[in-house]
């Protein structure tokens, strides 16, 4: 695999050996030590420790880069201009329920001396089915080896929708099934596989054509965020003036089925 830089290496260097005891506690969730951290919302010893190495691996690697992590958040490093967006594990629950459909996931967010910001670099890791997704900006997307599109279709009839719904503790429940009403009436299927990294990676690689969910957070969608328009598609809020990378809402598509697919959820 012909890396882009020498930080693409640290994060694919970091995802993958964060991966292999997580491999080996995929499948004996039954002996995994559970506890709450919300309604509905468990951390297992697998997430902690997998934070924990990538933790460790990237602070190693770029010592004053800050870092967001979902258990540790926000820790602000020397380099107020460089910033690692991390989940250990994408899709808790499957992995709690022994569902190969999860993944680690990395970004790294540049802050301008403006104040804006943009992600331009990003992993994300289904270990069970060793997919690698990783992208750097303005070097297009790639899936292991292999460089990736959207897909090219062009009505919402033809297509396979992605989304969230939320569970247990979480708000949104009625503009969620709301918004199931609304787009189900008007596509070809729509799905809920339970990890938004691996959602947008999948739109970023055309088994998707569009993806949108509300309410999720910055590490949930970093890294996808660039898969989707380094492949070339579209990536906005479900509103028109949001900021997509703060994960309160996300609507991402390949480019041509955007328009009708924001309108349609905007009712």
């Amino acid at each position: 695999m012909a890396l882009s830089s020498a930080l693409l290496t640290v994060m694919i260097d970091a995802v993958r050996k964060t991966a292999r005891p997580m491999l080996r506690d995929f499948g004996e969730v039954a002996q995994l030590q559970v506890s709450r951290k919300g309604p509905g919302d468990f951390v297992t010893a697998a997430d902690i420790k997998a934070e924990d190495t990538l933790y460790e691996l990237l602070m190693k690697a770029r010592p004053g880069y800050g870092f967001l992590g979902e258990e540790r958040g926000l820790m602000e490093g020397t380099d107020k201009s460089h910033m690692w967006i991390v989940d250990p594990i994408d899709g808790t629950t499957n992995f709690m329920h022994a569902m190969p459909h999860f993944a680690i996931t990395v970004g790294l967010q540049r802050t301008s001396p403006d104040g804006s910001s943009e992600i331009v670099a990003g992993v994300t890791y289904n270990p069970v089915m060793n997919e690698l997704f990783w992208a750097e900006k303005g070097k297009g997307a790639y899936l292991n080896d292999a460089r990736i599109r959207v897909s090219g279709r062009r009505d919402l009839a033809d297509s396979l929708i992605a989304t969230g719904l939320p569970f247990i503790g979480k708000t949104g429940h009625a503009q969620s099934i709301k918004d199931i009403h609304a787009v189900g009436q008007r596509v070809a299927g729509i799905r809920r596989l339970g990890s938004s990294a691996l959602d947008l990676a999948w739109v970023a690689c055309g088994r998707y054509d569009a993806y949108y969910e509300r309410n999720l957070k910055p590490w949930d969608v970093a890294a996808g965020i660039l898969f989707v328009t380094e492949a070339g598609g579209t990536v906005t809020t479900i509103e028109a003036d949001g900021d997509p990378k703060t994960g309160s809402s996300i609507l991402s598509t390949n480019t041509e089925l955007h328009p009708a697919l924001r309108k349609v959820l905007l009712g």
